[in-house]
């Protein structure tokens, strides 16, 4: 890797002054496991690298009276062991225990997790975002059995890798970045990710001198539950992920919510799945329904038709772990 130097401010706004207007300036290291890698691949070459460890208020999980707050900074472990978050939020506290590596839960962070770069292995072997050569899409002429089977009639074909991101968007999260001069925003959740359109853009939503600080969940009673379907436990990404979110009432479903991961460029919202589960009874019929519905759109490349029925099996069993049928 080439060299850079190093910063390791103790305050937010000490850290946000060190960043660049620019991507690929400066780079943020939270937990470090994705960062590394990517220096190590040189996929980034910053001049600066912007430690977080030394910032006490982006660490921890505190309840607020509508909800959680957690800390960019949070670690997996600490989410998934978190008794409020393993009460009102199994959907996360699934999403965490999949990453399966007891030194990644012990390191890796939320908010690394939530602005973690693509795994496409094109992307990873140095033929850019959008992987192509002299003008040709290496995805679609190529081994793209893990790339996107939803919005990829873009450049953008690689697949969301985040593994809260879905849990986020189903629960209604709200993320709060801080800028320059002390600035913040709120960010929903399902507008946090994006698909990029150029290789100057980034797949979330954030500025390059823009710090994610924490992210608030709010409690209102959701039924919740994250399913994932993977090739083997430990170290690997999932090939499809559901989270599902519902209020449920006499076992009847209202104001669902079906988010797919690892199907799409972003968190995949599924509005027909969502109707198709409002307003009936929870069961092992309606969850099959919904799992078919959650289908429609889809646009299988050359090798990735196995994940519509992998879509199917997840938001059914999402929809069952939730209603705990």
């Amino acid at each position: 890797m080439k060299s850079f130097e190093y910063a390791a401010p103790k305050t937010l706004k000490e850290a946000a002054e060190l960043l660049g207007a620019k991507w690929g300036e400066t780079e943020i290291l939270a937990g470090g496991t994705d960062l590394i890698t990517s220096l190590k691949q040189n996929i980034t070459e910053p001049k600066r690298v912007v430690s977080l460890r030394n910032i006490a208020e982006l660490k921890g999980v505190e309840i607020e009276q509508k909800g959680l707050r957690i800390g960019a900074m949070t670690t997996l472990a600490e989410l998934a062991g978190n008794k409020n978050i393993k009460e009102h939020f199994p959907s996360l506290v699934t999403a965490a225990n999949g990453v399966g590596s007891p030194q990644l839960l012990s390191v890796g962070t939320v908010g690394g997790d939530l602005c973690q770069r693509p795994r496409c292995w094109y992307f990873r072997n140095g033929f850019g975002l959008f992987a192509q050569h002299e003008g040709v899409s290496l995805v679609r002429e190529g081994d793209n059995r893990y790339h996107a089977l939803f919005a990829n009639e873009g450049p953008a074909l690689f697949v969301s890798p985040s593994s809260f991101g879905p849990a986020f968007v189903a629960l209604g999260a709200t993320l709060t970045v801080a800028g320059p001069k002390g600035k913040t925003r709120k960010i929903p959740a399902e507008k946090f990710f994006q698909a990029p359109k150029s290789d100057k853009e980034r797949e979330t939503t954030l500025k390059p001198n823009e710090i994610l600080t924490d992210i608030f969940v709010p409690t209102n009673g959701l039924r919740n539950a994250t399913y994932e379907v993977r090739h083997r436990q430990g170290l690997d990404w999932p090939y499809v992920t559901a989270t599902v979110a519902f209020q449920l009432k006499t076992g009847m479903a209202s104001d669902s919510r079906v988010i797919l991961g690892h199907v799409a460029p972003v968190p995949w919202h599924s509005p027909g799945a969502g109707k198709a589960l409002n307003g009936v009874k929870v069961d092992g019929s309606s969850a099959a329904k919904c799992g078919e519905a959650a289908t429609q759109g889809a646009k299988p490349l050359g090798k990735n038709g196995y994940k519509v029925q992998l879509v199917k099996t997840a938001v059914k069993r999402a929809v069952l772990a939730a209603a705990e049928v």
